[in-house]
Order: C-alpha cells, then structure tokens, then sequence
C-alpha cells in the first residue's frame, strides 16, 4: 500500500449535539473534536477512519451515516448492545457566550479500548499513515484503556506512522483534576510527532507564559513538530530548530467559533500529508479555520466549503 493510500485514523468520541438557535429551538446535529477533524480531513482529500465506539441506537445510526457520508470509513467504530452515545447541549449564557453541557458518562467511547473488539483497533492503527487524537479522547479512557491506547500508539509509530495531537484541554472532561490531565497528557507526548496545541488550553493546564513557552515544553518532550494556535493572533510553528510566526490572513468576526480549531488542525494535516512545508499548512490551516467559524455549528455545509 502507498503512503498515499494509508489513511489517517482520528480516534475519538462523537457525540449527539443539541444546539439552540436564535429561535430558542435546539436543532439535532453530530458532532465531537476529533470526529470533526476527520470529517474536514477526508473533504481535503485524505483517506480517513474514525476509531470509536457507539450504542445499536437510531442517533448512533445517524453518526456512523454522517461518517459514511463524508467519506470517513466506520470499520473502527465499535456498535455496543443497549448503550446510547454521548449527548451534548449547547446553548448560550445571558452575555451570548457559548455554553456546553454535558451527559457522557455511559458513552461506549470511553470504553474504546476495554471493549471485546479492542485488539482490532489497536491492531489497525499499524495500518495507518497518520493517528491523530485529542486530551478530549485521552479524558474519556480508564488507566486500563490509556495503557492499551498509549501502547498502540508506539507499535503505530514503530510501523511507520506518525502520530498528531491536539491537546484540546477542558477541565470537565478530567473533572477537574489536572494532576491526572497533566500526567496522561505528558506520557502521550512522548508518543506524538505533531503537536497542535491552543495557547489559551496550554496556558491553563501547564501555566505557560506564552506560545514560546508552549514550544519549549513541547520540544522537552521530543515532539519534533508543534503549530500552536493562538485565536485571531498569530499561530507559532516549529520544526526542529525553525520558528515561523504565521498570521491570520483575514480576521473574521465568528459568527460561531465551534470547531475553529479542529478546522484548523484538519487545514494543517492535510497540507502536510500532501508535502507542503510546515508555515505554508498553518496558513491553509487558518484559511480552513475562517471558513468554518462563518457558519453555525461544527460543519460547515458542503455547499459552503472550498477545502482547498
């Protein structure tokens, strides 16, 4: 198989999605990080697979047919008995600031990795030309469920595979103990070749100071390439002794901000996996960023996506 062929496996979670519109209705949609991520992967091109677990429900139903729909192969995603997927609901606080609550204890996609078909997916991230995942995905796993994760993660690498990660940090997801998050998150480090990290996420977990402070860390790990994403401003790229501050092109007003960054992430990946060099991906990276933030909701519509 060529390099070409291999996919990139985004392993995740995917959620049901309840948002709230300026009519005061909430609207049904899918949606999750990672799962977002693939989905702009594969409209860039790439061959992609979602790794994840799901109820035997209509709304899992409806995840696995979005997925099939944009192109994203489902082999990956394991369909458990009697279990409902994750649900979030999403609404607005009184200064119009976006608010997320959540109901994902009993989501089968915390149990990716303790699952009987566990071995399959483990298994099939040798296979692949890219395994991208999120500190949202190492949050959902037991200590059980990161060893065998983390593990898979090095035969991937020793395979040939290079490993991407967002550390995408929400305290609620780890309930609040960033003991825990700090430790998980830097034995995966370790593990990643491409970090994509948010300032403002790095800043509240690790207490860095600034973007630099960001990469330093990061390289301390071994992670020998790093874009960190910094809002409206500037994003920070290195790779190996190279630093490039690359700017946002056009500042968008967001009309939602959902999902910039896993647009961003997807913008990045793909120019990278088509050859282009590290600043020239961060630029498409915003570009893919500004489109989406345009729109409502995590996917922007295909009619309103140029992805290129």
């Amino acid at each position: 198989m060529t390099e070409q062929a291999k996919r990139a496996i985004c392993v995740g979670e995917a959620t049901v999605e309840l948002a709230r519109g300026g009519d005061g209705r909430f609207a049904l949609a899918s949606g999750g990080d990672v799962f977002n991520t693939a989905i702009y992967l594969a409209r860039a091109g790439v061959p992609a697979g979602f790794a994840s677990a799901l109820g035997d429900d209509p709304y899992s139903d409806a995840i696995v047919a979005l997925a099939q729909a944009e192109g994203i192969a489902t082999d990956l995603v394991l369909r458990v008995a009697g279990r409902l997927p994750g649900l979030a609901l999403i609404d607005s606080d009184a200064r119009g600031e976006r608010r997320v609550h959540a109901w994902r204890e009993a989501a089968p996609a915390r149990e990716l990795f303790e699952l009987p078909g566990w071995s399959r997916v483990a298994e099939s991230l040798t296979t692949a030309r890219l395994v991208f995942f999120s500190g949202i995905t190492l949050s959902l796993y037991s200590n059980i469920g990161l060893g065998r994760f983390l593990a898979a993660l090095e035969l991937a690498r020793a395979a040939g595979a290079k490993v991407a990660f967002d550390g995408n940090f929400r305290p609620h997801g780890w309930k609040g103990d960033l003991t825990r998050a700090r430790t998980v998150c830097a034995e995966a480090l370790k593990r990643v070749d491409i970090a994509l990290p948010a300032y403002d996420d790095e800043a509240v977990l690790w207490g860095d100071p600034s973007p630099e402070a960001t990469i330093e860390r990061l390289q301390a790990f071994g992670v020998k390439e790093i874009a960190v994403k910094n809002g409206p401003n500037s994003a920070l790229v290195a790779v190996g002794d190279r630093r490039e501050a690359v700017p946002v092109p056009d500042v968008v007003v967001p009309v939602d901000p959902t999902a910039a960054g896993d647009g961003f992430n997807a913008g990045y990946l793909a120019a990278r996996l088509n050859g282009r060099p590290a600043a020239e991906a961060a630029q498409a990276a915003h570009v893919l960023a500004a489109q989406v933030i345009r729109h409502r909701g995590a996917i922007v519509p295909r009619t309103g996506a140029a992805m290129h």
